[in-house]
């Protein structure tokens, strides 16, 4: 039986606008910031690495996370068809096989950007593009448990983000303070993105993804990701202080503090209050990551 016209047809290819939103530009502002925390944890100056900086930005928010968000777009189209029905795949702005055209793009383009940061960037940035594929594709596609989920991506945007600042900065491996700082953030990062998860507890159910807002409900999530949190910085303080980093320390200490004060309006109603934590929680949240970098980099 011959095929009719439609079936056949090639999707026209979607405007730029829409391509935009399919990457999410919102979103770049995490790894950009991690990026920024790791090269000023560095200690190392920006002579001679100005376009190595502007590189690793471009590759840390733009390519390697508005990436991932074309591949979670596209393999997510289903599940986005019940939570966000207006978004560019599943209201047919970006039709056809055009979002994965444009996550293969992404991905092509981030590995020669990469390239040319040097081989450990290179090496970094493989990770968290294969992180970002396995996070939504098949078979692995992290994001249907709520454990692995957030880990894989609190571990891309904060910690390979982190690393690839202070690494394009060096030239070589960062101190392993740096590297316990950033992977103890990371770990915290996890509470970020299980309250992110609130938005689309709907939809999580419907389509069988396990995330913890499914599995342990919305209060006991919303406890889980405080908990998270707060003990990742309380970590952090700990350490800086044994560092003698004593006005870090004093600073990650203060806005944990209003983190803590925050928190019990989050828990009182989560379902209502996670937009506004997210907001207020989470910048908290990556001020004392900035505090925590400036005391590793020499410069309080």
């Amino acid at each position: 039986m011959q095929r009719s016209a439609a079936s056949t047809r090639v999707a026209p290819p979607p405007a730029l606008r829409d391509v935009l939103q399919l990457l999410k530009p919102i979103t770049w502002f995490p790894p950009m910031w991690a990026f920024m925390c790791g090269a000023v944890s560095s200690g190392a100056g920006l002579d001679g690495r100005l376009w190595f900086v502007a590189g690793g930005v471009l590759l840390a928010g733009p390519l390697v996370c508005g990436t991932s968000q074309a591949v979670n777009d596209w393999f997510d189209r289903h599940v986005d068809a019940i939570n966000e029905p207006d978004r560019p795949i599943p209201s047919g702005r970006v039709a056809g096989r055009w979002g994965l055209y444009v996550a293969l793009l992404g991905t092509a383009v981030s590995a020669v950007v990469a390239w040319a940061l040097g081989p450990l960037v290179f090496a970094a940035a493989l990770v968290g593009l294969a992180l970002a594929w396995g996070y939504s594709a098949p078979p692995f596609r992290f994001k249907t448990s709520g454990w692995t989920g957030p880990a894989v991506v609190g571990l891309t945007y904060e910690g390979l983000s982190w690393f690839t600042g202070a690494t394009v900065m060096l030239g070589a491996l960062p101190s392993n303070e740096v590297l316990i700082v950033l992977v103890l953030y990371s770990l915290g990062a996890h509470g970020i993105m299980t309250l992110n998860d609130f938005k689309a507890v709907e939809g999580d159910r419907a389509t069988g993804l396990r995330s913890l807002p499914v599995v342990l409900g919305v209060s006991g999530a919303a406890r889980f990701a405080c908990f998270v949190m707060a003990a990742a910085q309380i970590v952090v303080i700990a350490l800086l202080a044994h560092w003698g980093l004593t006005v870090s320390a004093l600073l990650v200490g203060a806005v944990l503090l209003a983190q803590l004060i925050a928190m019990p309006r989050l828990l009182s109603d989560p379902a209502k209050y996670a937009p506004w934590y997210n907001a207020v929680g989470v910048l908290l949240y990556v001020l004392g990551m900035l505090a925590a970098a400036l005391g590793l980099g020499g410069y309080i």
